[in-house]
């Protein structure tokens, strides 16, 4: 049943609908959050929101459809509490909130729903970059998705930008008055729609690995294809192009003046990039050995200050002070035990228990080629839910 094909009745109740940056700021407040998750239970598995103080339930919208509703669903219900009610993109959650709010609960729903939780995108400074300019990283609380704005004197450049925010990033350049020049991607992501075609349609030069090309990309001519060693300058900054291949094969770090150190999805703060998503099973093995090689003769042998900022961040990473997703890479070496293991323990620890694949990451990854061509809303829903593009957290770290 499709809620977006049902005519939904109208209750007696009109209720106040709460946007999805109000939500956000109650949690980061921490302030306690009750969630009604009124979509199947398979969708609210695979990702919901969550937060140290979020209640969140799950009774699908169904259960609501009759006029005389289930006690035992409404018992699912807080009754001493404000409730937020939500769906997949908003006309559920506003009936069932109705429907609620008509037996005296106290209620809200999320405008647009997750679709509208998957359309936040913040931008934190990293107040620990050392570098020339300022550093922002972008964050995508709904899927972890983060990207980096360097911009030093009147020039700038975005590393892993997303489709769905190309217009964010001229915006914000505008706003600081600065000419947005380069666009890099670190990798062929997996799991969102790069936006590198889209920056180059608007006159930004556009940057691929070219091991990344050699996956066959068909849009080379539009970008221009980087490899180890070469340089690219921010007003005063330099960006360094670091080969970290291992999750793909042609994994890319970005350097930023010595000091900050862009790792796509070969290192996160939490963890290490899982290997089988161009492979498959077969090939994780050689990947993962190519992703220990990497992390060993190129990450870790960087000064212990340099920060480090990946592509993604799961529900266990933890915020650094500046509200960034960053930590230096010495904290990394202390707290995460699979960066001091020799080979062979370091390949068996990453197979042993890797998350389910980004959800629909064949057809993410085709579109990212430009083998496959999807318009904006198809590339929104796409890529709607968690990344998944790290090995499992379990045993990674130290206590």
């Amino acid at each position: 049943m499709d809620p977006d094909e049902i005519d939904f009745p109208t209750p007696d109740s009109t209720v106040e609908s709460v946007a999805p940056e109000t939500l956000k700021a109650q949690i980061d407040r921490k302030e306690d959050v009750a969630i009604l998750d009124t979509r199947m239970s398979g969708d609210y598995e695979e990702w919901r929101i969550d937060g140290e103080t979020v209640e969140s339930t799950n009774v699908p919208y169904f259960h609501f459809l009759d006029e005389e509703i289930d006690d035992d669903v409404l018992s699912q219900v807080p009754e001493d509490e404000h409730v937020t009610v939500l769906c997949a993109k908003g006309g559920a959650s506003e009936y069932v909130a109705g429907a609620l709010a008509d037996r005296g609960y106290d209620v809200d729903h999320l405008e647009n729903g997750m679709n509208g939780w998957a359309s936040i995108y913040e931008a934190h400074e990293v107040s620990g970059y050392d570098g020339s300019g300022t550093l922002l990283q972008y964050q995508r609380p709904s899927s972890g998705c983060l990207g980096y704005l360097l911009y030093d004197g009147d020039e700038a450049a975005v590393i892993d930008p997303l489709r769905a925010f190309t217009d964010r990033y001229l915006a914000d350049a505008d706003e600081l008055g600065v000419d947005l020049q380069y666009a890099f991607d670190t990798h062929v992501h997996a799991d969102h729609i790069s936006g590198l075609r889209e920056l180059a349609e608007d006159g930004i030069a556009a940057v691929l690995p070219a091991a990344a090309a050699d996956r066959g990309v068909t849009y080379t001519d539009d970008v221009t294809l980087t490899e180890d060693g070469d340089t690219v300058a921010v007003g005063d900054a330099t960006i360094e192009t670091v080969f970290t291949p291992g999750h793909t094969t042609g994994m890319t770090s970005y350097l930023l003046d010595d000091s900050f150190l862009a790792t796509g999805d070969g290192l996160f703060i939490e963890s290490v990039a899982r290997p089988d998503l161009e492979e498959g099973d077969e090939g994780a093995p050689d990947a993962a050995r190519q992703l220990y090689d990497s992390l060993q003769e190129r990450v870790l042998t960087l000064d212990d200050d340099t920060l480090i900022g990946g592509a993604h961040a799961s529900n266990s990473a933890e915020q650094a002070d500046d509200g960034t997703y960053t930590a230096t890479l010495g904290e990394l070496k202390s707290r995460m035990d699979a960066l001091s293991m020799d080979e062979e323990a370091f390949v068996e620890l990453v197979l042993s228990d890797m998350p389910p694949r980004p959800a629909n990451y064949e057809e993410i990854i085709a579109t990212n080629l430009g083998q496959e061509s999807v318009d904006d809303e198809e590339a929104f829903t796409l890529e709607l839910g968690p990344n998944n593009c790290a090995a499992s957290q379990d045993a990674l770290t130290s206590d």
